[in-house]
């Protein structure tokens, strides 16, 4: 993927689709949060033991993320299923937040991002990685960021407390601007020539 992006890049900022609008790369992918308890090590004064409930429920809620690395954005928003359908929508959020720029988002082979019948925004280009490769898109830092920092050892009684504590995370992490780029920003993807030609 890093070698070959950038004559992948190449290949969609043609003048004519770029039209002269600012060119944004992103990054998207879905995750799951969910009641089901995820045990990390925390700290006890000695000689105590921490002690950490546990929960087996399996009650979930998605999250549809995209990264602009660059400028240190995240677009994201919340779901009870994860389909087709539901990836359109949050393609078409994503493209009225940006509807001046054109979009190239790259993301990966779930088959809600491929189906036949996913409506994709004029101003928006999908770039799929190659397969079984979730180490080259960033936006899976930003799970690990978001479930390390708020979901670590606490359990949940409804989900609606897990969507106010992902909606909190999120919100969180999309103030941060410069956190974001230190989190997303690799030097091959700073690299990259975002310029039509």
């Amino acid at each position: 993927m890093e070698k070959k992006l950038p004559e992948t890049l190449a290949a969609l900022l043609k003048l004519e689709a770029v039209a002269g609008r600012p060119v944004r790369l992103m990054f998207q992918d879905e995750a799951r949060f969910g009641r089901m308890v995820r045990p990390r090590r925390c700290w006890a004064p000695a000689p105590l033991r921490p002690v950490v409930s546990n929960g087996y429920e399996r009650e979930f809620v998605y999250a549809y993320g995209a990264v602009s690395p660059i400028e240190g954005e995240l677009d994201w928003r919340l779901s009870r299923e994860m389909n087709t359908v539901r990836m359109g929508e949050f393609l078409v959020g994503v493209s009225q937040a940006h509807s001046t720029e054109f979009i190239v988002m790259v993301v990966d082979g779930a088959s809600s991002h491929k189906a036949k019948d996913l409506v994709i925004p004029d101003n928006i280009r999908l770039l799929r990685l190659p397969p079984y490769a979730p180490e080259l898109n960033p936006q899976e830092h930003v799970w690990d960021e978001l479930r390390e920092k708020e979901f670590p050892n606490r359990v949940f009684s409804h989900l609606d407390m897990v969507i106010g504590q992902l909606e909190r995370g999120m919100s969180r992490l999309s103030n941060d601007r410069d956190g974001l780029r230190s989190l997303t920003a690799w030097p091959w993807i700073v690299s990259l020539n975002l310029n039509a030609h």
